[in-house]
């Protein structure tokens, strides 16, 4: 390869990294309630995700007392979005 084509290509990463850099820096923030650090929700923060998230619907299916709204993503993948906070 020679020393044009090499610039050529340096310069087509730097753009494209430019590029991403900069949609990623002007994403908006994070809107997702977390998952509550409260006595109903402490037992999931000492399990695995996907073992945790078998539980969800068991307050928050169809038939419980906390329904999901209408228009919810899958049920299935609940601590992909309601992420675990912290400990304080």
């Amino acid at each position: 390869m020679n020393k044009k084509k090499a610039t050529i290509y340096n310069i087509l990463f730097l753009v494209t990294s430019l590029g991403i850099l900069i949609f990623l820096l002007k994403a908006p923030p994070e809107t997702t309630v977390k998952l509550p650090r409260d006595k109903n929700h402490a037992v999931f923060y000492h399990m695995p995700k996907k073992e945790a998230e078998q539980h969800c619907t068991q307050c928050h299916g169809e038939e419980a007392g906390n329904p999901l709204p209408v228009g919810h993503p899958p049920k299935y993948r609940c601590l992909f979005c309601h992420k675990k906070t912290p400990s304080p």
